[in-house]
């Protein structure tokens, strides 16, 4: 088998089951991976992006099963809107994250949205689903997003991480609806929790999942390290810290990049180490 086979469906665990969505970029990787949970009756993580392709092999893996619950981890373009081919074809609701409508005059960053999101249940933190075998309890991540949850199988202590923790690549954090503070409070809380496995929305399975996220925070406040280096030279300008810091990696990325260095200095302004003047940052007096 090919290792990252789209179109053909993966049996990870007695539970799980993963689809990749034909869509890699820069961004997705190797692509979205959608999730199907259990057998007989089945919960449908993260359904993709809308394309016809992967919905139409979708359905094939679901046959005959009965969807009890189409799940969206977060509403950017590549997780949530095939729920909604999803549910015409099976009658399944639409359930999980809140729906999210960015009000911003700034420089914005919604682009990536899914605007027609409309789930029938919105699922709050601790709150489960079950169904024949299997039962999901939402855990609210925000940072990458605000309205991200991840889902915690119970039964095989699997937390489906959606683009909070990825298999390839740290998230980006892009204000103004991301935010570095949340994100990081939100890595504390995983850490803190005994999960032995994650299954992201991109990249493979997480096998050590606590050792990686002590490491996304780590990797975190070295950035954080970075940026205040830079300040105290006088370089107080994100796309020159980005050229900088981000040696290497695909130029396609540095604006993203520069979103969550600036999500960075937000949360470095909001607790009085920085302040800014238009585009300039500098280390607070």
């Amino acid at each position: 088998m090919e290792e990252w086979p789209t179109g053909k469906v993966e049996r990870l665990s007695p539970l799980v089951r993963r689809l990749l969505a034909p869509n890699p970029s820069p961004f997705t990787y190797t692509g979205t991976q959608t999730y199907v949970l259990g057998s007989g009756e089945v919960a449908v993580i993260d359904p993709g992006p809308d394309l016809p392709q992967h919905i139409e092999v979708l359905l094939d893996v679901l046959g005959d099963e009965k969807v009890a619950a189409i799940v969206c981890t977060h509403t950017h373009r590549d997780h949530s809107p095939a729920s909604r081919a999803l549910q015409a074809a099976t009658g399944a609701p639409i359930v999980g994250c809140a729906p999210l409508t960015l009000e911003d005059d700034g420089p914005r960053a919604d682009a990536a949205f899914d605007p027609d999101y409309r789930p029938d249940r919105v699922l709050e933190d601790g709150e489960t689903i079950a169904g024949e075998g299997w039962t999901l309890e939402a855990v609210a991540t925000p940072g990458h997003t605000s309205n991200h949850l991840c889902f915690s199988l119970l039964e095989e202590r699997a937390l489906f991480s959606g683009d909070h923790v990825m298999g390839w690549s740290t998230t980006v954090v892009s204000p103004p609806d991301g935010d570095m503070a949340l994100y990081m409070q939100s890595l504390e809380r995983l850490l803190a929790r005994d999960d032995v496995i994650y299954y992201p929305a991109h990249g493979p399975s997480i096998e050590k999942p606590q050792r990686l996220v002590r490491g996304l925070i780590g990797h975190r406040k070295q950035r954080e390290g970075q940026i205040l280096r830079h300040l105290k030279r006088g370089q107080g300008r994100i796309p020159a810290m980005v050229t900088d810091m981000y040696k290497g990696i695909d130029p396609r990325l540095h604006p993203a990049a520069g979103r969550s260095v600036l999500a960075h200095l937000i949360d470095l302004e909001a607790r009085g180490v920085v302040r800014r003047v238009d585009e300039e940052w500098s280390l607070a007096a």
